[in-house]
């Protein structure tokens, strides 16, 4: 481990002497080898100084792709995507069609964290024959996992298990360890969103030693992230708190800004479980001016969902459909059919509360009809409730 990182010290200083010195070709081979390390470890801000001071030396593909992939993880999604593609031009002239896949791969999963699930899915599809005809199985299997996680968040799990079953085994093979981790938790996300909150824990508590041990940090706090959102599903709100409160100060650390406002949104929903709808407030009002400037649309209407359910428990009726409306054209926008639902069933609940028995009802028929699209788990007891305000409108006034 020490002589690890003595040749890492000594890449980094011959890395700067070449900048210094004006030597493109030693500056670009030194800053790859180091910035690959640091991206595997979460170095971000590092990584992202190095590749810049290497681009002061001219165009170089392999540094405006690792700059963008340490923007993305930082939350910076349009500069991240102008290094992609500027480094996707590149490799694409160069006939480097390896790297042209994995950067096809890289701009598919910004659109993801973007919402835009359909350009993310094209991406991933554009790069996925690539990866097979130049026998990348790393890459497949990556490309692979992110379109299992793009039909996971449209709602479609069993198309998204079976996209995750097919990169496991390839990830395993070849020790992609990482890969295997990140397999993992997405598996145990849709578990969890399928209601199996013991399942999604097995699989959450065997992808965390691996990014422990591999210094996978950010990985490591979308996991402990994930893990507490399975407790708070089953009641322990404590053991969820704990488990977030372990991955805020990670994801500050490496600058993971959407995980940071994914993880304040989630303590946020302890609270509010908890009755402390002022503690709840004051963490959803954290999450969402980071979503909004790193751009994740599907995570801001979450969390404007998430206030107007604090405001609907306040009784304040307006304020909550109010955000429930912000909320509402995002989620459709982003192709989140499951959250959708989610929003069209709360407006329903607010509009049954004011009396307005046929706006509920016009909510809950979308809703039933999006809980049937997507297999949702609340769809027999949403069918129920329809039926239930159908039968109460009819009756007479007394």
């Amino acid at each position: 481990m020490a002589a690890d990182a003595r040749d890492l010290a000594r890449w980094v200083e011959v890395h700067r002497l070449a900048v210094a010195g004006q030597q493109p070709l030693i500056a670009r081979d030194a800053g790859a080898r180091v910035c690959w390390v640091w991206l595997r470890t979460s170095r971000f801000a590092a990584v992202e100084a190095m590749a810049t001071a290497t681009l002061t030396l001219g165009p170089d593909a392999r540094a405006l792709y690792q700059r963008g992939w340490a923007r993305s993880s930082t939350g910076r999604p349009w500069p991240a995507l102008e290094d992609f593609q500027q480094a996707l031009t590149m490799y694409q002239q160069a006939g480097d069609r390896g790297n042209e896949a994995s950067t096809l791969t890289n701009i598919g999963h910004v659109y993801y964290r973007l919402g835009d699930r359909h350009r993310a899915l094209d991406h991933y599809h554009r790069a996925l024959p690539i990866q097979q005809e130049v026998g990348d199985r790393a890459g497949e299997a990556t490309t692979l996992t992110n379109i299992g996680t793009v039909y996971d968040r449209l709602g479609d799990r069993q198309r998204a298990l079976d996209h995750f079953h097919q990169a496991l085994p390839t990830q395993r093979k070849i020790g992609d360890r990482a890969g295997e981790a990140a397999t993992l938790t997405n598996i145990g996300s849709v578990y969890d969103r399928l209601g199996d909150r013991q399942r999604a824990l097995d699989h959450y508590h065997q992808a965390l030693p691996i990014q422990q041990e591999i210094g996978h940090r950010t990985g490591e706090a979308t996991t402990l992230t994930n893990i507490g959102h399975a407790y708070d599903r089953l009641g322990d709100r404590q053991r969820a708190l704990d488990h977030y409160h372990e991955a805020l100060p990670i994801q500050r650390q490496v600058g993971d800004r959407a995980g940071e406002a994914t993880t304040l949104n989630n303590i946020g929903g302890v609270y509010d479980g908890w009755g402390d709808l002022q503690r709840a407030l004051d963490h959803f009002h954290q999450a969402l001016p980071i979503q909004r400037q790193v751009g994740d649309r599907a995570g801001e209407a979450t969390t404007l969902n998430n206030i107007g359910g604090v405001y609907d428990a306040l009784g304040d009726r307006q304020r909550a459909l109010d955000h429930y409306h912000q909320a509402l054209p995002i989620r459709q926008e982003v192709g989140d059919r499951a959250g959708e639902a989610v929003t069209r069933y709360n407006i329903a609940i607010v509009h049954q509360a004011g009396g307005d028995l046929d706006q509920a009802i016009r909510e809950l028929e979308h809703v039933v009809d999006l809980d049937r699209q997507v297999d949702h788990p609340d769809l027999e007891a949403d069918t129920a409730l329809l039926e239930q305000l159908r039968r109460q409108r009819t009756l007479p006034n007394t």
